[in-house]
């Protein structure tokens, strides 16, 4: 029963996301070492399960440890310069047949569908073609590259045409030249040139790790494109790819693990997701609050006034107060808010709260400073804050324990006696 609950709770959960990606354009890249895991096949289910709902998909495979294999059955070698294969003449038919059955092997699994799907569900037309144009990287610093090459364009018409139709796009990391010449271009590019051209509304890079991790190998749940130097990691490195995609129009890019079963899922469906994402802007904002966050903000303190730390608010003086708050926006979640609250020549900062789940990172102290900032901003001498639970809190961020005789008296005379609550203050001259 529990199991069904926790279904019911995350089913509930994820239904604005299902809503919002439907109709939207996602393109994945898919390297050679995600399609040989064996968590792959759970990852086409999941795409299938993602094309069921209405998602416009083009996937984008590579191949590299395939060729690689077909290369040394052969008894040959390949040189590098950096992360680039040199694809020579006597290599190119290897790469074409390596990416060939890699391609094959992906569209059989694609037709297959969801397991346990009827069979009219099951059905997905999967579609690969001449959609990339290639150029030749030519020859660089004395080093001919032959076959290998660069995307040159992408024949976008084509691609919104078949992703109108219902299909999805199949796409190997091969590209043709106008003069016919087939060239090898890195899968990563590919993806990120398709993304690019159809203003795609995610570009997904599946990896071996869960994402971006910091310092103490915890994964970074949220990039916004500002903080990445794209010039401190390699030309295909994803953040670097995420870069160039957002600052060219592509509105999130995603990291995430092809090892770990669920992981789109989890990174789609759910608030916090499971690896990195790259925005253009950050999907956590801190902003005015309007009549639609109402709700938001009374299951956000509802919490609280049960266990006494806020004054109990009804939402019809919450309607009428909307505009004395600030909240922080997550992805279209309330997960914290403040007021402020004018007396005379002071301002009070009231009904300060933090989801829970999202009191790990700061928000708390990031909307005090904005209301301070408000307070300043509006001219007000001091800022004044009445608690029972959290002085020290405020102790440590400037606010100084004073008389209840110094509260202005127009808050003086709505003072609750019976709370008992301590007056903090802090000077905002």
């Amino acid at each position: 029963m529990n199991d069904n609950h926790d279904y019911i709770r995350w089913f509930r959960d994820a239904s604005p996301y299902i809503n919002a990606h439907r109709g939207k354009t996602f393109v994945f890249h898919l390297g050679g070492e995600a399609v040989s895991h064996p968590n792959f096949q759970n990852i086409i289910a999941d795409i299938s399960l993602l094309a069921s709902l209405g998602v416009r998909l083009v996937l984008v495979h590579g191949s590299a440890p395939q060729i690689n294999q077909q290369i040394e059955a052969k008894g040959l070698a390949s040189d590098y310069v950096g992360e680039v294969r040199i694809t020579t003449p006597d290599l190119l038919p290897l790469v074409l047949e390596a990416t060939g059955k890699v391609r094959a092997d992906i569209e059989a699994r694609l037709s297959m569908g969801r397991p346990g799907a009827p069979q009219s569900a099951s059905r997905m037309t999967v579609v690969s073609g001449n959609f990339i144009k290639a150029k030749p990287l030519g020859i660089v610093d004395g080093v001919d590259y032959h076959h290998t090459g660069a995307v040159r364009k992408v024949n976008t018409e084509a691609l919104r045409q078949q992703l109108d139709l219902g299909a999805t796009v199949l796409l190997s990391h091969t590209g043709v030249s106008p003069s016919g010449e087939i060239f090898n271009v890195n899968s990563a590019e590919v993806a990120t040139e398709i993304a690019v051209a159809l203003l795609a509304d995610k570009l997904i890079f599946f990896t071996g790790e869960d994402g971006i991790l910091d310092d103490q190998q915890q994964t970074i749940n949220e990039l916004p494109v500002s903080e990445i130097t794209p010039s401190e990691f390699s030309a295909y490195h994803p953040l670097r790819l995420a870069h160039n995609a957002c600052t060219r129009g592509v509105d999130r890019c995603q990291i995430i693990s092809f090892i770990t079963d669920g992981a789109l899922l989890e990174e789609l469906f759910t608030r916090d997701g499971s690896g990195t994402q790259v925005t253009r802007t950050s999907y956590e904002k801190i902003r005015p609050a309007t009549p639609d966050d109402i709700s938001g903000i009374v299951d956000l303190i509802a919490p609280l006034e049960e266990q006494g730390i806020l004054v109990r608010r009804s939402r019809e003086l919450l309607e009428s107060e909307y505009d004395r708050f600030t909240v922080i926006e997550r992805d279209g979640m309330i997960v914290s808010c403040a007021a402020l609250y004018p007396f005379e020549n002071k301002a009070e900062l009231a009904c300060l709260a933090t989801h829970p789940d999202y009191r790990d990172n700061d928000r708390g102290e990031l909307l005090m400073k904005e209301i301070e900032t408000q307070a300043r901003r509006r001219g007000f001498e001091a800022l004044f804050v009445l608690t029972t639970h959290t002085v020290h809190w405020f102790r440590e961020r400037g606010f100084r324990q004073i008389a209840l005789d110094d509260l202005p008296a127009s808050r003086k005379s709505l003072y609750n006696y019976q709370r008992n609550s301590r007056l903090l203050e802090k000077p905002l001259s």
